[in-house]
């Protein structure tokens, strides 16, 4: 059974389900930061997947990336699984601007995580609506 790491869903907010992975928004507003994690039950590597998952989180990934890269006028997208903190499988999906509060250092840890508020979440919920119609599904909060 698929349950989310707790640090997962203590600092994300859900979004929605591809066939494969959960679409978490990381609650840090100073960077559009998405993060997919496959729906499998205790899944740290990505070689644990089975070929069909690891190809359909690849899938998954590029079509998210595609989306966000238009979406949010992104200069250019960080995507990576790390798991040094969260051992669950997930991978983040960053987008990046030349004017982020990071660039051009890795978002991690540089600085602290901004909350979004109720009303950016739901613009970006809007936004994501448009552009992420097949085969996902809106969770609703």
């Amino acid at each position: 059974m698929f349950t989310l790491d707790s640090r997962l869903q203590q600092d994300t907010l859900p979004i929605g389900d591809f066939p494969l992975c959960r679409l978490l928004l990381s609650n840090d507003a100073n960077y559009p930061w998405f993060i997919l994690v496959p729906r499998r039950e205790d899944i740290s590597e990505l070689f644990q997947l089975d070929v069909t998952d690891q190809l359909q989180l690849w899938r998954e990934t590029t079509a998210l990336a595609e989306v966000l890269k238009d979406s949010f006028d992104a200069d250019k997208l960080n995507v990576a699984t790390l798991g040094n903190v969260v051992s669950q499988l997930h991978m983040h999906v960053i987008v990046r601007k030349r004017d982020d509060a990071a660039w051009p250092a890795p978002v991690w840890g540089k600085h602290p995580a901004k909350p979004y508020t109720a009303q950016e979440v739901a613009a970006i919920r809007n936004r994501l609506r448009v552009v992420l119609t097949d085969e996902f599904h809106f969770l609703e909060v």
